[in-house]
């Protein structure tokens, strides 16, 4: 299945054109690239991370992992703001659900944070796509050797879109559930994923190609022509990101254009999930 996957994506092929998401964020220009660390980054919540490092072939990575010791395992797979608060935020919540979960976030920028569009668009655009397959891969394989019997893969925006990459890309993925994001033709083609899929949008996301309703709509045939079991919800009302409720993210967003707040449609998110990845990680 690697070496299928090898003909099926280049490295450094991206998830969707810088072109297009100008198109919908606010100009870059004027902005420095100055990076942080992620030990500089706010901090999600009182509970603990654990920081690991992780090898595979000639590479070590930093991850993160809260939750219960032998619980099924979740990967959490960053926006392209790199591994910052929210999505320390997502994988707390995650590591809290029912009946519990093992979540780890693997550092896919390797310490880099964006503070800024332009930055974040920058680490995207230099993110070793393939690469970051290997990563997931290896993380999902950590968490085997380490107490859970299942893993699945979560992702948000860049992390969701490889998050379904996942699905096709990587044999050992139990389930996936991907928010706001698809993956270009070059790195996956969902018809061919062998993993379970769920995919959440939102009905005002104006990222055309990659997590538009047309996107969404798109993705859903080609998850019916794969035979895997499958849900792609869309949220009425909902922008792109709109699963970002940090005082933080909620202010983030609105610079960006997007004033949407739903609690009750991130609840559902939530609670869809939650029944997702319990159905098909329960040992």
């Amino acid at each position: 299945m690697l070496v299928a996957a090898s003909r099926i994506f280049s490295t450094r092929t991206p998830l969707f054109k810088p072109s297009l998401v100008r198109t919908h964020l606010p100009s870059a220009s004027g902005y420095r690239f100055t990076f942080r660390s992620m030990a500089d980054s706010a901090a999600a919540s009182a509970s603990s991370f654990n920081k690991i490092q992780i090898q595979r072939d000639d590479t070590t990575f930093d991850a993160y992992v809260v939750g219960k010791e032998d619980a099924p395992g979740i990967v959490v797979l960053q926006e392209w703001w790199g591994v910052d608060y929210e999505i320390k935020n997502h994988a707390v919540k995650i590591s809290q659900l029912n009946p519990g979960f093992k979540a780890l976030i693997p550092d896919l920028y390797r310490g880099k944070v964006g503070l800024d569009v332009a930055e974040a668009q920058h680490l995207m655009d230099g993110l070793d796509w393939q690469g970051a397959v290997k990563d997931i891969r290896a993380s999902v394989n950590w968490l085997k050797a380490n107490g859970s019997k299942k893993v699945g893969v979560t992702g948000f925006c860049m992390g969701g879109a490889l998050s379904i990459a996942s699905a096709v890309l990587v044999p050992e993925v139990d389930a996936v559930a991907a928010f706001y994001g698809v993956p270009s033709s070059e790195l996956a083609d969902p018809a061919q994923a062998k993993a379970p899929v769920q995919a959440h949008f939102g009905e005002l996301d104006s990222f055309v190609g990659f997590s538009d309703v047309t996107a969404a709509k798109a993705l859903e045939e080609k998850l019916k022509a794969s035979g895997i079991p499958y849900e792609v919800h869309i949220y009425p009302g909902s922008a792109h990101a709109f699963m970002n409720r940090s005082p933080e993210g909620v202010k983030r967003r609105k610079g960006m254009g997007m004033p949407d707040e739903d609690a009750a449609a991130v609840e559902l998110a939530w609670s869809r999930f939650q029944s997702w990845m319990t159905r098909f990680l329960s040992t």
